[in-house]
């Protein structure tokens, strides 16, 4: 399977506007064995299937990510 090299990870906020994460496919794989994706400072990070289904993964103690609404791969 080929993984995209990046996506966008889609925050609701409100009604009216959205949070928009890019994060970039690492050398790790997550719980489920699919790539591992972080943002640039290394806070966000996801794990993200072939289908776009989007696990949160904690990077630091007491964390708790929203869920993104979705996942859009960056071509």
């Amino acid at each position: 399977m080929e993984y995209p090299e990046s996506y966008e990870l889609v925050f609701q906020e409100s009604a009216v506007v959205d949070d928009v994460v890019v994060v970039r496919r690492t050398q790790s794989a997550g719980p489920g064995g699919c790539p591992v994706y972080e943002d640039d400072t290394g806070i966000v990070r996801a794990e993200i299937s072939e289908r776009g289904d989007v696990r949160m993964l904690a990077s630091g103690g007491h964390q708790a990510h929203s869920f993104p609404v979705r996942a859009r791969a960056q071509r």
